[in-house]
């Protein structure tokens, strides 16, 4: 069964060369294809061709999308996994620095209060080192009177007494002060390596929710960094007051390696709501979603190009459309017979030949999985089939990379 094909130039140079010699043996090769055509038929007609060659690749090929679904769902439940660990892994970086930054006020009010203990504690020696003076010249003093002298005594031994007490109590509270503050910086150590686990937690997480993604739009053939651009123009906007997570509300204080690692997740965050956004206008979906066989692959057939992949099924079979987009055509066209053209976001277009009957209008918008027509074998082909092709700004693509790649993620 075939599509639409346009003859390589190869394949023009050689029926240029050969002209005098397709002269020559012209009825020749139209009895023996007629004969061909003729033989092909019947053994479709007789169930022949699924003993073939063909029919074993067809069966590998179906095998091979089993596997592909059987791995996306993996990939969906791993991709849950973690965008649920990363939840709980940016609840939990919240919680710590609300306590971070808690425990960092503590530390400072013990600092000034330890300063002013060891203040106090100065004062104190240095008055009990004043009243050491004066006992030492009363006793270098010519003696008084016994009564003078005993009241000078009392005097200095009751403040001696109160300078004691109060360096006492200053050295118990320096005590308790430094025992707080140790405690205090085994707390903060604590919390620095409960951010760096969570750190570590979230940068797996937004790593194993991007990669996929990336790959994938590598794999269909995509400029990613153009594909973005796109993305965020047309979705870009924000608003209402917001404080950036990572960046110091206090003053023009330097931004910490913490700060700088949480301004990398956004970013990857960022990145991935993108990806997630263009995938979602991406034709990533199965046209066929009933019993089928792939009946011609994309690339080089008999001498010319073929621009899209093959899937035989019965007439009447639905078709669906794979991404959601705008029909800009639907008719009859040379060569594809029946057909649809939908034109996609970011680029893209899908076409559906060979219809044998269109369920949708010029300048209809449709969404993914939307029926827009049936299988049939009209236009060039020798069977019924759905000719299938995607189209990445103008230029046909392999449309087995787009639905391989949307089934390794989902």
């Amino acid at each position: 069964m075939t599509g639409p094909d346009q003859p390589s130039t190869a394949a023009t140079a050689g029926q240029a060369g050969f002209r005098p010699l397709l002269r020559r043996f012209g009825m020749v090769v139209v009895t023996g294809w007629a004969m061909a055509a003729t033989s092909i038929l019947a053994l479709d007609a007789l169930g022949v061709s699924g003993a073939g060659p063909q029919a074993a690749a067809t069966t590998a090929t179906q095998q091979q999308l089993a596997e592909l679904i059987a791995q996306r769902d993996a990939r969906a439940a791993e991709a849950a996994s973690a965008q649920s660990r990363f939840t709980a892994a940016l609840d939990q970086l919240s919680a710590m620095q609300t306590q971070l930054l808690t425990s960092e006020e503590k530390r400072r009010e013990l600092e000034s209060g330890i300063g002013a203990i060891q203040a106090s504690l100065h004062d104190a020696l240095a008055r009990n080192a004043d009243a050491d003076r004066r006992l030492a010249a009363a006793d270098t003093q010519a003696p008084g009177s016994d009564e003078d002298l005993s009241v000078a005594l009392d005097i200095l031994s009751g403040e001696l007494e109160t300078i004691a007490a109060r360096s006492a109590e200053a050295d118990q509270r320096a005590t308790e002060a430094v025992r707080t503050a140790e405690a205090l910086e085994l707390e903060r150590d604590e919390i620095l390596r409960r951010n760096e686990e969570i750190f570590a937690q979230l940068e797996a997480a937004v790593e194993q929710s991007v990669k996929p993604l990336d790959d994938m739009i590598k794999k269909v053939g995509v400029d990613s960094d153009r594909l973005l651009a796109t993305v965020r123009k047309g979705y870009g906007g924000t608003g209402g007051p917001l404080t950036p997570m990572g960046y110091s509300t206090r003053g023009n204080a330097a931004i910490t390696e913490n700060e700088a690692r949480a301004q990398e997740v956004m970013v990857s965050l960022g990145k991935f709501d993108n990806y997630r956004i263009a995938v979602s206008k991406l034709p990533l979906a199965m046209p066929v979603k009933s019993a089928f066989r792939f009946s011609s692959h994309y690339g080089a057939r008999w001498g010319r190009q073929h621009q899209g992949i093959d899937m035989a099924a019965p007439v009447g079979t639905p078709v669906f459309a794979t991404g959601d987009g705008v029909v800009v055509f639907a008719g009859w066209q040379r060569g594809y017979g029946n057909l649809i053209k939908i034109k996609h976001e970011l680029g893209t277009e899908t076409r559906y030949a060979h219809l044998s009957k269109i369920r949708v209008k010029q300048g209809q918008r449709v969404s993914r999985n939307t029926l827009i027509g049936d299988i049939g074998n009209t236009g060039r082909s020798t069977g019924p089939h759905l000719h299938y092709e995607v189209r990445v700004d103008g230029k046909a693509v392999n449309p087995m990379s787009f639905i391989k790649a949307a089934q390794n993620v989902f």
